[in-house]
């Protein structure tokens, strides 16, 4: 990575493809693997949330998408466990790829070759509903610069703890439990320039006032700097609920990359959402420019044309 910051989004050409919203998508897990970027969002347009299977995409540039199908479905791969699909994410380790999701306030895992499966489940709850305080909800990956993995999950109170050399276990007592202030699910890790960002989603999805914070810190375990609003809703453009988010750096650059749903534009709601993504600016000081949203998302390519 390199140690400069990433290029004003203003300086970028007007002409330049838009990445656009994917409809009826939320909850996005945005990682880059190679020369393409993955999508694991929840599929979205069912009331209360009840999905039974999660789908993945790809794409070489977020504009242009392949859609990979179903790839974990609730009550045949996963057995244990029938519906509310929500919340996917991903990490890898020697040459595996390991799922991680939310299932009827479980978290699940499972194991494949391929960031688009098919992918084996462990046939129980890596993190089973009334395990730890709040709602087994929402995981989250991030994997440090050692190489250590860690886990974090939770609605109302958030978790964090190292995982194991396998993927699928934790020492239930290296578990560490906090609440960010504000704090209501989807807590985001990412690392720049040996600084710990920490990013959460306040308020309820179905609220207007869904938003987004930051926190910094020397290491994943804190002692955290709050820094406030990261994202929120932009009324005068019609946008609104801009939250539960993840952010991901693009490989052998320092341009980064911030996947968040928001109510779909014009008639969205809390059950009926759109993938959107934005570029995020980490500025000198070590904090993060805040976002202001827009209705056609970011713009490509992610490097600015040179004479």
């Amino acid at each position: 990575m390199t140690e400069t910051s990433a290029p004003d989004a203003r300086s970028y050409p007007s002409d330049a493809p838009t990445a656009p919203a994917l409809p009826l998508l939320a909850d996005p897990n945005l990682w880059a693997d190679g020369d393409r970027f993955y999508l694991f969002p929840t599929t979205d347009g069912i009331p209360e949330w009840a999905a039974t299977s999660f789908r993945a995409y790809s794409s070489p540039d977020l504009v242009h998408w392949d859609d990979h199908g179903v790839i974990l479905a609730l009550g045949t791969d996963v057995r244990w466990v029938r519906d509310r699909a929500w919340a996917p994410t991903i990490a890898t380790r020697s040459g595996k790829y390991f799922f991680y999701f939310s299932a009827d306030d479980n978290i699940g895992v499972a194991v494949g070759d391929s960031p688009t499966g098919p992918f084996d489940d462990i046939d129980k709850p890596l993190v089973a509903s009334g395990d730890f305080e709040g709602r087994a909800i929402d995981p989250s990956t991030f994997t440090d610069v050692d190489g250590t993995v860690y886990l974090l999950w939770g609605n109302e109170v958030a978790h964090i703890v190292p995982l194991g050399e396998d993927m699928v276990s934790f020492d239930p007592r290296e578990v560490r439990s906090w609440v960010p202030t504000g704090f209501r699910e989807a807590a985001w890790i990412h690392r720049r320039d040996g600084i710990y960002y920490l990013s959460w989603s306040v308020n309820d999805t179905r609220s207007p006032d869904y938003q987004v914070h930051y926190a910094s810190a020397p290491s994943p375990y804190g002692p955290w700097s709050d820094h406030g609003v990261l994202l929120e809703q932009a009324p005068e453009r019609d946008i609104y609920a801009t939250g539960h988010h993840s952010i991901t750096n693009v490989p052998g650059t320092d341009e980064w990359v911030i996947a968040y749903h928001r109510f779909a534009i014009p008639d969205g709601d809390g059950f009926h959402r759109e993938v959107v993504f934005d570029r995020l600016i980490h500025r000198a000081d070590g904090s993060i420019e805040p976002l202001n949203p827009s209705i056609g998302s970011l713009r490509f390519p992610l490097h600015p044309p040179t004479e």
